[in-house]
């Protein structure tokens, strides 16, 4: 069973805290997959964000709210926007 959809003003510390450790490992994984194919520049950009989200992780799910949204905004558009693309060929 689903629970359904929340907000982060309407979930827990712990289930913000939790969706910012997600979007952060999701970002990780799509900057590994990035590197195998050879795009250097979206594996930065990836890991970057992940970095970013789990380096403030803490304090935005507990002082500011709009910036954690915006924050997994872009994160989940950063994962979208690899996974959208067709596959490219390496060039050696």
């Amino acid at each position: 069973m689903r629970d359904s959809a929340k907000t982060l003003d309407a979930m827990t510390l712990r289930e913000r805290s939790d969706m910012m450790t997600l979007v952060a490992n999701a970002l990780e994984a799509t900057a590994e997959e990035a590197q195998e194919i050879g795009d250097d520049r979206f594996a930065a950009n990836s890991i970057s964000l992940a970095r970013t989200i789990s380096g403030c992780a803490s304090e935005v799910v507990t002082r500011d709210l709009p910036a954690a949204e915006l924050l997994l905004q872009h994160g989940i558009a950063l994962i979208a926007q690899f996974q959208g693309r067709a596959p490219r060929s390496t060039v050696h």
